[in-house]
């Protein structure tokens, strides 16, 4: 949960400063794996660069104000960036100006101390001060780690906290099931097998776009930046920037209010969700160049404009926040746009087909309703022509996303790994002083 921070002059300066020495130790700590691997073939791994802490504070002084585990959770986000670019997972770490670093976290709650029953109240950070903050959290419980937010002129603070399942799941669970496909028209069709539903898009950019065009076309007028001819930004420039980020911002702020707003409607009558399998990343990738590369252009705009991965992962997170079920139908095993949800034959369609009419049963309906109602036959193992079990779908759920995060490893995980090291230590002390007693008795 996200609370706005209200710091005042004095505060937010030492925030400032905070910041820039947490991105100047990324900075350092990636340069130092580079320079070891490519000097002298050592490859540096994230107790290393722990363990130099100490020597490097002695070197320079002003992180001695700063506390330690904050300096740790850095180095962890480092280690984390590179262990993504090893799995080939993400790119080459980079080195991180200051407009690109959004702030630091405390991995417990030695760092921060909070002053509130989950509305409004009070954050106290080590070494920085108490800061009032507003904002209301939906479940409240024990907190375990604060990550400090600087976005667009304003700072927050992005708190977790331990919330026991009671808390987090209704006295009487929602028996709906549906199926739901997305769409760039209508951004949900949604279907239990009697009832149809579908909700437009909303369009937040298509209706901002020209507003966003206006203020871009002033901004291109005014005087850029430019670090290879050493010219600075003219303040009239500056300005025009902020209007142009404030418009992008208020869009998408309006598309994640939405999400959320149709995510906790779906989730309050129903605890099974199934929908399709959705690779935003190779949905809107570019198109090759020729006569289609406009109308793939404006596909994508319309894609992002829905925020198809936003809205599915709010659907799957408040259906397993409440114990329902969340089921992703594998796409290019089930087909649902090509599929007849009645007889599961199978008939390829065009994009610009946007009824189904199955040839063999004669069934009508809409294109969209018709693949939301085969996603969740099959996840019933109601589909004609399928065997599927419902355990098989569950297995398939999972994302890459979170296996690569638990390969690449977390605090948690990184405490667990410690405790094992030094009892491993602690064995190998206890035996190396039997050895000696003994070796000392022969003699």
């Amino acid at each position: 949960m996200t609370f706005r921070l209200y710091p005042n002059e004095k505060t937010e300066l030492t925030l400032r400063y905070h910041r820039k020495l947490h991105k100047d130790l990324y900075n350092a700590a990636v340069n130092n794996r580079f320079n070891q691997y490519k000097i002298y073939n050592h490859k540096v791994d994230y107790f290393e660069q722990q363990n130099c802490l100490p020597a490097f504070k002695e070197v320079w002084l002003e992180y001695k104000e700063l506390p330690s585990h904050a300096l740790q959770a850095t180095l962890k986000r480092v280690d984390y960036a590179f262990e993504r670019w090893f799995k080939g997972l993400g790119k080459r770490p980079r080195f991180k100006s200051i407009r690109h670093y959004s702030g630091w976290t405390y991995p417990d709650c030695a760092g921060f101390k909070l002053e509130s029953d989950g509305e409004n109240g009070y954050l106290g950070l080590s070494k920085i001060g108490r800061i009032q903050m507003r904002g209301q959290a939906k479940y409240w419980g024990k907190p375990t780690t604060c990550t400090i937010l600087y976005r667009n002129g304003k700072w927050y603070a992005s708190i977790t906290v331990n919330v026991l399942d009671q808390a987090l799941k209704p006295e009487i669970l929602p028996c709906g099931a549906i199926g739901i496909d997305f769409g760039c028209k209508s951004a949900l069709s949604i279907t239990d097998g009697e009832n149809h539903q579908q909700i437009d898009a909303p369009k937040f950019l298509r209706n901002a776009e020209h507003l966003i065009k206006k203020a871009s076309k002033d901004k291109r007028r005014k005087r850029a930046p430019n670090r290879k001819k050493k010219i600075k930004a003219s303040r009239r420039f500056k300005k025009a920037q902020l209007k142009v980020s404030k418009l992008n911002r208020k869009v998408a702020n309006q598309r994640q209010n939405w999400v959320h707003q149709v995510a906790t409607q779906i989730t309050r009558s129903n605890s099974m969700v199934a929908t399709e399998t959705l690779v935003v990343k190779n949905m809107t990738s570019k198109a090759k160049k020729g006569s289609s590369h406009k109308q793939k252009a404006g596909l994508n705009k319309s894609i992002l404009d829905v925020g198809f991965g936003m809205l599915r992962n709010a659907i799957k997170y408040k259906v397993e926040q409440i114990g329902g079920v969340f089921i992703e139908v594998p796409t290019r095993l089930v087909k649902p746009s090509q599929t007849c949800p009645k007889c599961g034959h199978q008939h390829k369609k065009t994009l610009d087909i946007r009824v189904h009419e199955c040839g063999v049963c004669s069934y009508r309906q809409d294109r969209d309703i018709a693949a939301a109602e085969v996603m969740l036959y099959w996840s019933k193992g109601n589909l004609p022509g399928s065997g599927t079990v419902l355990a098989d779908a569950e297995s398939s759920s999972s994302t890459s996303s979170t296996k690569a995060r638990k390969q690449a490893g977390s605090m948690r995980q990184l405490g667990a790994k410690k405790r094992q090291k030094s009892q491993s230590n602690f064995a190998k002390n206890k035996l190396e002083d039997a050895e000696t007693s003994s070796s000392s008795e022969a003699s």
